[in-house]
């Protein structure tokens, strides 16, 4: 008897250890119109996660993408919040965050990247590294986080191959290593050849569904000149010069964020995206170790451990509800299990965890380390919260940064200030912005790091909540969340400035500083107050 418990409790541990290997969970991101949202989509087509790209719950063909589900989104073209996608794939679970592009929302996608244990950038091959690539690419550096490249476009007209491989060491200050590598380029491109694999599949360009393939074992087949012509000629030569130029590739390289593997593609005609994704789930890393305050955790730990990196609003708007997503950083979630809530100290079960299709969900029993699950929010969850099996743990923040705009908000209809209420309260709770209260006036102040938001906030409003909002200008330089460990200074910083102090939405004291010249002022004069330029301190 005893030797059979002990041969199922090994087997246990197996299993769940085998559990934990084969996730894979990832985000995606780019400068905006690169073709990350494309490739995303076409990544879960491959997957068997979806049949038509496009496709929708009534299985038409629309023109918006699947992970692309807010309506702003579809009207817009372009992504404003992480949408996550799982799907399973050649016996691995592989979990998407397709990130937005735009600057005016980087915040989330820098949040969405404390919840990824690799990282796909895309990169358009026209265009070559731009602005938001090279700023994540930096926070991929600071977190040491893996790299993967997709240059995307391969079948418009485009840099040369050889030039974008040096744009990128420059730019992005990582070693490249291409894994595949493209037939010719623009409106001569015929695909890519799998330098990974050492296989060759030469598809029929296809937008919407997997079409059937060719497939060359040997890149020196005689063959292959009926299908490519002079190509192969061309194919063969550069391949020898990658093989000349590169050292072989290195996986524990690429695990420390010393080179980043280098696809080409087109996500739009199906070209090149197989090729990722075979090699992703062999080279790229299984659930990582996550740091906390007090230790480092490891994924196979059996106890439960996750924190809260994003919050969404009207996921389902029947429901009005809101939605916490959680990285479960070790061992095995449960359904109708208790777990504790680190900074509220209390107990929590849950009895409708979910697991994501873009919006669509379905209730998961059981989830683990790697995995990214939504438990529903009646108010109880801040960005940043940790849930463990009991333990006390808080990992690292995560940091709102201090706003580079600022408008009053206001009530255009009185007779709808409930619904205001309820959705500023949601929407900055998402962390899509910043909501101070005047201390003087009792305004409120929404603070942003871009135009687009405050174009999205009052479009959601209206349409998710029924509430017309006004904006109203103020000129601002800076919001600096302000502590002391002197009592008294504090105090008479407090009575001095109270005319430009404000609190936000946790009750924490905020310094409106009107100009540089203010700050630094403020800063000299009150030498044991320490100002802070974000919200994690």
């Amino acid at each position: 008897m005893y030797l059979c418990a002990r041969k199922f409790l090994k087997l246990h541990i197996m299993d769940f250890k085998q559990e934990i290997a084969r996730r894979r969970t990832f985000a995606i991101i780019s400068h905006p119109d690169a073709g990350k949202t494309t490739l995303t989509e076409k990544l879960l087509l491959f997957g068997g996660a979806i049949h038509v790209a496009g496709a929708v719950k009534s299985n038409k063909i629309k023109k918006t993408a699947v992970s692309d589900w807010m309506e702003i989104e579809k009207q817009r073209g372009i992504s404003v919040a992480t949408s996550v996608m799982g799907f399973d794939y050649n016996n691995h679970k592989i979990t998407i965050l397709d990130t937005p592009g735009h600057q005016d929302f980087a915040e989330d996608t820098f949040r969405t990247l404390t919840a990824v244990d690799s990282v796909i950038i895309v990169v358009d091959a026209a265009k070559g590294v731009e602005a938001q690539t090279r700023k994540l690419m930096q926070v991929c550096r600071m977190r040491r986080t893996p790299v993967m490249i997709f240059i995307n476009k391969m079948d418009r007209e485009g840099r040369d191959p050889f030039d974008l491989l040096d744009e990128l060491e420059a730019e992005l200050g990582i070693g490249v290593r291409p894994l595949s590598w493209p037939i010719n380029h623009g409106k001569r491109f015929k695909g890519v050849y799998n330098i990974y694999e050492k296989r060759l599949n030469l598809f029929t360009p296809n937008k919407q569904t997997v079409s059937e393939s060719i497939a060359f074992n040997n890149v020196n087949d005689p063959d292959l000149e009926n299908f490519i012509g002079e190509d192969a000629i061309r194919l063969r030569l550069e391949l020898d010069l990658i093989q000349g130029v590169y050292d072989p590739f290195d996986r524990q390289k690429y695990l420390a964020a010393e080179i980043a593997p280098v696809f080409f593609g087109s996500a739009l005609n199906n070209f090149g995206v197989r090729e990722l994704l075979d090699c992703f789930i062999h080279i790229a890393p299984p659930p990582l170790p996550a740091q906390a305050d007090e230790r480092l955790i490891d994924p196979t730990e059996e106890a439960f451990t996750g924190f809260i990196f994003k919050i969404h609003a009207n996921m389902d708007p029947n429901h009005r509800s809101c939605i916490a997503f959680v990285k479960i950083c070790s061992g095995r979630f449960e359904r109708h299990v208790n777990y504790r809530h680190i900074r509220l100290n209390k107990q929590m079960k849950f009895s409708s965890p979910t697991a994501f299709m873009a919006q669509r969900k379905e209730t998961v029993e059981e989830a683990f380390a790697g995995d990214i699950i939504g438990l529903p929010d009646t108010g109880n969850f801040r960005i940043g919260d940790t849930l463990t099996a009991g333990e006390e743990l808080h990992f690292k923040g995560l940091p709102s940064f201090s706003p580079e705009m600022f408008k009053y908000i206001e009530n255009a209809d009185p007779m709808k200030t409930k619904q205001l209420q309820k959705g500023i309260d949601q929407l900055m709770g998402e962390g899509v912005a910043q909501l101070f209260i005047h201390q003087n006036s009792g305004r409120k102040i929404i603070g942003t790091v871009g135009q687009l938001q405050f174009e999205v906030i009052e479009y959601r409003l209206l349409h998710e909540y029924g509430a017309q909002c006004r904006w109203q200008p103020l000129s601002l330089y800076k919001a600096c969340w302000i502590e002391s460990d002197d009592n008294d200074e504090l105090t008479r910083f407090i009575s001095r400035k109270h005319a430009s102090l404000a609190k936000d939405k946790n009750g924490r004291d905020v310094f409106l500083a009107e100009s540089p010249y203010l700050l630094q002022m403020a800063q000299n004069d009150f030498k044991h107050i320490r100002f802070h330029f974000a919200s994690e301190f």
